[in-house]
């Protein structure tokens, strides 16, 4: 059997034009692209937000610790 080299020899399918917009049929494809786009936006929002978050909770914490060894040079 030869070597297959091209998608038709694959078996693969190959839309352009009417079939590749029937296959956006649900919602336009740029639409589904900005609700994608907004959703990913989305996300790295919260997680910059959540990263912001625990950089100030380590950095009390960074501050009750220098809290406490300048207490206890002070005690000395």
């Amino acid at each position: 059997m030869a070597p297959r080299n091209t998608l038709s020899d694959t078996g693969a399918t190959v839309r352009s034009g009417a079939a590749a917009a029937a296959a956006c049929a649900v919602l336009p494809c740029r639409e589904k692209e900005r609700e994608q786009l907004s959703a990913l936006r989305k996300h790295h929002e919260e997680e910059i937000d959540h990263h912001k978050k625990e950089i100030e909770r380590l950095q009390k914490e960074i501050e009750r610790h220098k809290y406490k060894i300048k207490k206890l040079k002070d005690d000395d």
